[in-house]
């Protein structure tokens, strides 16, 4: 079975940085782009980033475009991403998915 599983996350104040993981098992994680997703609270799902099987092409929400980086790690079978410059509109839960399968997440507070 898949399993996702997201750390990393914290309080932060804004302008810091954080760096999430997620670390993957139950499936050929080289084969399959990865998203991570957010949900700020009573909003939806947002897309944040979504990383190519190989980790040649990614794409991001313009809310995080030149702040956040996604990466992997297919040897770890492990994603990542680095938020720079947060916002105190970037706290949210967050989720790293393949497909329609998440994981828990880990929350990402940004307040002074």
């Amino acid at each position: 079975a898949v399993q996702l599983v997201e750390s990393g996350g914290g309080l932060v104040q804004p302008g810091g940085s954080l760096r999430l993981s997620c670390a993957a098992s139950g499936f050929s994680f080289s084969s399959y782009a990865m998203t991570w997703l957010r949900q700020a609270p009573g909003k939806g799902l947002e897309s944040v980033a979504i990383i190519s099987s190989g980790g040649v092409a990614a794409f991001y929400a313009d809310s995080v475009k030149g702040r956040f980086t996604v990466s992997r790690d297919n040897a770890k079978n492990t994603v990542y991403l680095e938020m720079n410059s947060l916002k105190t509109e970037d706290t949210a839960m967050y989720y790293c998915a393949k497909g329609q399968s998440r994981g828990q997440g880990t929350q990402v507070t940004v307040s002074s």
